[in-house]
């Protein structure tokens, strides 16, 4: 067989020696370029894992999504090509990156049984495009995305995003950005479609921390300089979850949640420069290491059935497969092609009316 493959036809008839013979073939393209999540706790994990497993290296470039999925569209339109696959959140692909076609099915490069194999998801194999073949999803779950510094705001406090509004927060709440795309958008535009625009405004006028720094923002809950946070997460959050700092979730308000894949998305570029590492690489993401290694790093639940997603309920999640059905998910999610032109573009359009653009 050759190792070029691109076409499914070709994997179908591929054979259990091939698989050695596309490793070796990555281990001459020498690596494998990929653009990450920003979490040292995922990109420390991987790059460890994989290089163990099988002696090819990983140029990992960790970064939020809008500008790095610009700058792999500008390459690959002038053809110089440096990334081969990308992970993350749905928002600035399907508006960057589908409308240029720049990507390459993703289905063709699922080789190993664990992987190709639906039975072994929830849900079987999910796409965000409505193509169903470029941005595959990997990861559900419904998160809080709502945290405070428990000797600031006590839990117990929360009830419904209502609570948000009380003048005892004023000042004291910060955002990420809801005007560029991320999680900090998921949650505003979220409480956009539930709660109106006029509820927002009220919102904005709490004096309202908004930064597209999530680090600081995290570091700023864990101080107590802010007692609430909306939009970020377990991983940002997760150095000072170990170091013991008052940050926990807040429960779930009555006004319910999003359903989410997170920054658990896999796009592959065209022609990707190192076609058999990627091949290699994106069997190791969807197999159980993998997974392993992205949902611990992350906090978030995995759609494989073989992995353990229940300890993350500590942590204000709910792996989709925990705790919902599919068709629950499938009215709740908020991260394909459609609800991205349905829910969050028109979110954002609200936030650049409310916060200046």
């Amino acid at each position: 067989a050759t190792l070029t493959l691109t076409g499914s036809l070709a994997f179908a008839q591929s054979k259990p020696g091939d698989w050695d013979k596309i490793v070796d073939a990555a281990k001459k393209e020498g690596k494998v370029v990929a653009s990450i999540p920003p979490s040292a706790e995922l990109r420390k994990g991987m790059e460890i894992a994989f290089t163990r497993r099988y002696g090819i290296a990983v140029e990992f470039v960790p970064a939020r999504g809008g500008a790095i999925v610009q700058r792999m569209v500008n390459e690959a339109k002038s053809g110089v090509q440096y990334f081969d696959l990308h992970i993350g959140g749905t928002e600035s692909v399907v508006s960057a990156m589908l409308p240029e076609n720049v990507l390459e099915p993703v289905e063709p490069y699922f080789y190993l049984p664990e992987v190709r194999d639906p039975k072994q998801w929830w849900g079987g194999h999910i796409w965000v495009d409505n193509a169903k073949k470029y941005v595959y999803n990997f990861v559900a779950y419904q998160t809080v995305s709502l945290w405070s510094n428990s000797n600031e705001y006590k839990p117990a406090e929360f009830k419904s995003f209502d609570d948000l509004l009380n003048p005892k927060l004023r000042g004291r709440i910060g955002i990420s950005d809801p005007r560029t795309p991320g999680s900090g958008s998921s949650m505003w535009s979220y409480m956009n479609y539930i709660k109106g625009e006029e509820w927002l405004k009220k919102f904005v006028a709490q004096k309202l921390f908004v930064t597209r720094d999530l680090r600081l923002l995290a570091e700023n809950l864990a101080k107590g300089k802010i007692a609430l946070t909306s939009g970020i997460g377990y991983s940002e959050f997760q150095p000072f979850i170990k170091a013991n700092l008052p940050v926990v979730p807040l429960p779930v308000p009555k006004e319910g949640l999003y359903a989410s894949g997170g920054y658990g998305h896999l796009v592959i570029l065209k022609n990707p420069p190192h076609p058999n590492a990627t091949r290699v690489f994106v069997n190791w993401l969807l197999g159980r290491d993998g997974q392993e290694i992205f949902g611990r790093g992350m906090g978030v639940g995995t759609r494989r059935l073989d992995i353990d997603t229940k300890w993350l309920r500590e942590y204000g999640v709910i792996a989709a497969k925990d705790g919902l059905t599919l068709e629950q998910f499938y009215k709740m999610e908020n991260q394909s092609e459609e609800k991205v032109y349905k829910i969050r573009e028109p979110g954002a359009a609200v936030a650049r009316k409310l916060l200046g653009s």
